[in-house]
């Protein structure tokens, strides 16, 4: 080499020039030893300006160095520069992805994980990869074998090396597959060796487990490294073990050591220089060198601590998700993928169980405001949900819902420790939570009355026995003094969170969130919330913790309003019905978000039960193939004990009153009843008060439009006037479709028997006529318009015009009634006479006498103007005179019975009710 005649100058970022010799155009660099390991390193770009006299400066442009040092020139002897510091360059330039276990599962995943690096058009890459799927768990197994001296652990760490051997000749071949197996065996063998040392001693310190399970990272970060190089691209794999620094806080937790971590990360990429790095997630180092993990979610950690080390662009999460549910999918079906969240958010989330991050993760990135990106391998399609923190003038977010999500946390305890001794007496809550801490458990939530006569707070139920006993050993004095009236422990409890950042400054969410859990017959043991309101938290037994989850997240329209259905009765009107949920399910689930699921049709002999729903379009075939014997109890339990659907109805559409009977107990199981059965409504006066007072104290409703005039408004527009403050003087009606067509149609010189005959063939009477002609089925409809008037009467105590001879109610059969009605045909003949001889007609007629407190069931006679007098064919009539309504009574008119009619009067209080829980109206 020439001596140097002219100079150049090197220019350092941030700092002065320096001054030096002229060297050739290809010069090196030997950094000298220690701390450095001493290589070679060839300067990167050079610039010349020629100068006068043949001479010339170069400048050095070296934007990945700062140097101080001098240059000695000696013919034929290398230039040597002495290094100081080599710093990384930071900045948006970087992008750190991070890939999870089963991201990198096999050879073919490894590789469309290589195709996503290359892919990326990042200035710089950092890559931190996960050990392939499984083989984390499978490198803890082998320690656990050899600590309990279970010779297996040789075959089982011969499996581990078999699985990477297998995926390595998949994917390599020539030098790199041989260098590969070399350091993969190199590394069994050693693996081996303290394998061994363990299962002599029967015990593993922390840190051999970690220095074991570790292993995972470095062969899959070798492999990918290897696959990204064979593109033609420059790629180094970084051993996090030699840059990232962490300190041991607990088992469970470390602490980055950001500053030594910064250092050490230089030092490593001054002999590494790359733009694309593969480095191993999970594990790190301690100050003292030692190698060890960082624990539960460590891999996300690592490309969260790398990525605020870089001061990167972003960290993308790589998994198996399209993004962040807004509830788990695996409990909430119409979970919706979140775009964004912000980091508070995010962090709640993940506090509470969801399968976000682990809190720790977001903590580096939030320093320098880097956005994390969870995004799906096997869905690149798919956006994926941004974490970031977002403008606080962020139009789009003041449009959404201010509950982001919901996630549960099973499996606690709840502790009770309370007593007016603790009110005012400073140090008890500090006492309480010392205690907790003395026997290592966790506390999940807290909540304190005001009045500080009690503090409640939930812990692990594993955790639960050794916390009450450490509490009755250091308050053992208070409680027998008084001061405490209690410690008490509520086991079987799950921990509910909504969570999102604009709860804050939106009104009425707790409200919401409440409604939502009472109506869905959830009780609430306890409820946290901080001031921040970045979450409401509540307490509620463990069994009610899907159907919970289910019920808000429905509530908040992140999904439909669902109803899990069961239809008892399926012959006429039920098929009916089915056949018009068939026929609305999809309008009503794509313009108002309602969600009708049939989950059982059962009749009196055989029962159909799905556990999705059933399909409509086929019900009649199911139930014929595959229907199963009848029993009510599989039947209530199919349709209410489905906690993926949290609201769930009973529709009753026969007439039994063995069905009816259990409606109490249903309503106050919580779930809601909806019927055209008037046997309930209609029965002892004792079971309809007691059915009636439990539906007001509770959240569950009971819908029986149907009872009265099929599908006309009659029973809601009753409840509408009382409601409204007036005041029911008398109800009025022909309401019997049947009765309506007889007397419709009773006219001219047509008998009695000959028009009842008609509406038999016509199918407008029921099979006996008899049950028409009686005149119970309109009692029943008159005591139900009576106690809904607040009138406390009984069946027997109203009066009723039968309109069966009293010889013909002894007949065996329909058959034989009809056959004898004839010859009492003039009885009815003559009322018919005497009315039309005074312009009037006959009409049979239920009469709520309000003020009298009575009620009838009466054949009447009514003048031929009169609106009674005008219906035609099966239509109902009633009249309510109230105080408003006094000298014009209020009428409602219409068809009042047939399937279609009714089925519809059905139909109409499912929809009510579903109003009722949610649904958009």
């Amino acid at each position: 080499m020439a001596t140097l005649k002219s100079s150049f100058t090197v220019s350092p970022p941030n700092s002065n020039p320096i001054r030096f010799g002229c060297f050739p155009p290809q010069c090196f660099l030997r950094v000298p030893k220690p701390p450095c390991l001493r290589q070679r390193l060839v300067f990167p770009r050079f610039r010349r300006t020629i100068g006068g006299g043949g001479g010339g400066l170069i400048r050095c442009e070296l934007p990945d160095f700062h140097l101080s040092a001098t240059a000695t020139t000696v013919s034929g002897v290398s230039t040597v520069i002495s290094v100081d510091q080599v710093q990384i360059p930071k900045g948006e330039m970087w992008s750190v992805h991070k890939f999870g276990g089963t991201c990198v599962g096999n050879s073919q995943r490894i590789r469309n994980v290589a195709e996503v690096i290359i892919n990326d058009n990042s200035e710089r890459k950092l890559v931190v990869v996960s050990a392939m799927s499984k083989v984390t768990d499978m490198m803890y197994d082998l320690i656990r074998k050899a600590q309990s001296r279970d010779d297996s652990y040789l075959s089982a760490l011969e499996a581990v090396l078999e699985k990477h051997r297998l995926t390595a000749r998949d994917l390599l071949d020539g030098d790199d597959l041989a260098s590969f197996l070399s350091h993969l065996h190199n590394d069994i063998s050693n693996l081996k060796a303290m394998l061994r040392a363990i299962y002599i001693a029967g015990h593993a310190s922390e840190s051999f487990s970690d220095f074991v399970a570790g292993h995972g990272e470095l062969w899959s970060a070798q492999m990918l490294s290897y696959v990204v190089r064979k593109t033609g691209l420059e790629c180094k794999w970084m051993d996090t073990r030699d840059v990232l620094i962490v300190n041991p806080t607990s088992s469970n937790q470390v602490d980055p050591d950001f500053g030594e971590s910064e250092k050490r990360l230089d030092k490593w990429f001054s002999s590494n220089p790359s733009k694309i790095i593969i480095a191993t997630g999970f594990i790190a180092s301690t100050p003292q060198n030692i190698p060890t993990t960082l624990k539960r979610d460590g891999s996300d950690f690592s490309a969260a601590i790398m990525g605020a080390l870089l001061r990167a662009r972003q960290v993308t999460i790589w998994t198996d998700v399209d993004g962040v549910y807004s509830a788990d999918p695996r409990k909430v079906n119409e979970a919706v993928i979140l775009q964004t969240l912000s980091y508070q958010e995010a962090w709640e989330m993940s506090y509470f169980g969801a399968n976000v991050l682990h809190p720790r993760t977001i903590i580096p990135v939030m320093r320098y405001n880097i956005p994390i990106v969870i995004r799906n391998i096997f869905n690149l399609s798919a956006p994926g949900t941004i974490i970031c923190q977002p403008p606080e003038d962020d139009y789009d977010l003041k449009l959404t819902t201010p509950v982001k999500g919901f996630a549960t946390i099973d499996n606690l305890a709840l502790i009770n420790v309370e007593g007016t001794g603790m009110a005012g007496v400073p140090g008890t809550a500090s006492d309480i939570f010392g205690c907790v801490k003395d026997v290592g458990a966790n506390v999940i939530m807290i909540s304190q009355a005001s009045s500080e006569h009690s503090v409640c707070f939930a812990v692990p139920e594993k955790e639960v026995n050794a916390v009450s006993e450490a509490l009755r050993s250091r308050f053992s004095e208070a409680l027998q003094a008084g001061r405490l009236s209690q410690i008490e422990v509520i086991p079987n409890c799950s921990i509910l969170a909504a969570v999102g950042q604009k709860m804050a400054s939106t009104p009425g969410v707790s409200c919401t969130l409440f409604s939502a859990l009472a109506k869905a017959n959830i009780n609430v043991r306890a409820i946290s919330q901080g001031c921040s309101e970045y979450n409401v938290t509540v307490v509620i037994k463990r069994e009610d913790s899907v159907k919970a989850l289910r019920a808000v997240h429905s509530r908040f329209f992140l999904s439909r309003t669902t109803l899990a259905m069961g239809i008892i009765g399926p012959g006429l009107i039920g098929a009916t019905l089915l056949d018009q949920l068939r026929d609305q399910a999809a309008v009503l689930k794509q313009k108002f978000n309602i969600d009708l699921r049939v989950m059982g049709i059962t009749g009196s002999k055989t029962m159909l039960l799905s556990d999705i729903g059933i399909d409509l379009s086929r019900w009649r075939e199911l139930l014929n193939e595959k229907g199963t014997e009848a029993n009510m109890d599989k039947f209530t339990q199919q349709v209410h004990g489905n906690h993926f659907i949290p609201n769930s109805v009973l529709v009753d559409c026969t007439a039994d009153s063995a069905i009816a009977s259990h409606y109490y107990d249903w309503l106050r199981k919580g779930i809601h009843v909806i019927t055209p059965n008037k046997k309930a409504n209609s029965g002892p006066l004792d079971q309809y008060l007691k059915l009636r007072d439990l539906q007001r104290k509770s959240y569950t409703h009971y819908f029986y439009e149907a009872t009265v005039g099929a599908g006309l408004p009659i029973i809601s527009t009753l409840r509408g006037l009382l409601e409204t403050g007036d005041k029911i003087l008398r109800i009025e009606g022909i309401c019997s479709g049947t009765l309506s067509y007889l007397f419709n149609n009773f006219v001219g010189d047509r008998s009695f028997s000959e028009v009842v005959a008609e509406a038999k063939n016509a199918g407008f009477t029921e099979p006996d006529p008899r049950d028409d002609l009686s005149g119970t089925d309109v009692a029943r409809k008159v005591i139900i318009l009576a106690r809904e008037s607040g009138l406390k009467l009984d069946l027997s105590d109203l009066p009723i015009r039968s309109l069966v001879p009293e010889p013909l109610k002894g007949c065996t059969s329909a058959e034989e009634f009809m056959e004898k009605l004839p010859q009492y045909d003039g009885d009815l003949a003559k009322e018919r006479l005497e009315a039309e001889n005074s312009g009037e007609v006959l009409r049979y007629v239920g009469v709520v006498d309000a003020v009298n407190q009575k009620g009838t069931v009466e054949l009447r006679r009514y003048k031929k103007e009169h609106p009674f007098a005008q219906l035609a064919g099966s239509d109902n009539i009633i009249a309510f005179t109230t105080t408003r309504y006094k000298d014009h009574p209020l009428i409602v008119r219409g068809p009042g019975a047939g399937a279609q009619v009714t089925a519809g009067g059905i139909f109409s209080d499912i929809l009510r009710l579903a109003s009722y829980l949610g649904a958009p109206s």
